[in-house]
């Protein structure tokens, strides 16, 4: 059984509101996924969907395979470098502003087929 990767590395998001989006499609066939990602208002939601797409194409070139009996095996959303700015405050102080970002793997894989049960 083949798995296919995709990852996408230094998304400007902060993984915990990456991870709201990625927990919506752990474990669903990619034609649900794909729907639950197009209607969800979270930003998150549209990386998520391209990468999606991305593993899907990775899947059809490097493993001839199909969508119908693919599903998310794995998504994991790590955290990536944090860049740091300063923004000024009163009296002359500076305040430290933390930008997050996300490290996003996906991971497809194939539904066994059902095995028929002889009587």
């Amino acid at each position: 059984m083949s798995e296919i990767k995709a990852k996408l590395n230094y998304l400007r998001i902060a993984p915990r509101k990456a991870r709201i989006a990625a927990d919506l499609i752990r474990g669903r066939l990619i034609k649900d996924a794909a729907t639950q990602l197009r209607f969800c208002a979270k930003r998150g939601a549209k990386p998520l969907l391209k990468l999606l797409n991305s593993a899907i194409a990775n899947a059809r070139s490097n493993f001839n395979l199909e969508g119908e009996n693919l599903y998310i095996k794995e998504v994991k959303v790590d955290q990536g470098p944090v860049y740091k700015r300063q923004m000024p405050r009163a009296f002359g102080r500076a305040s430290l502003i933390r930008k997050k970002t996300s490290h996003i793997t996906l991971i497809l894989s194939q539904k066994p087929k059902a095995k028929s049960q002889k009587s």
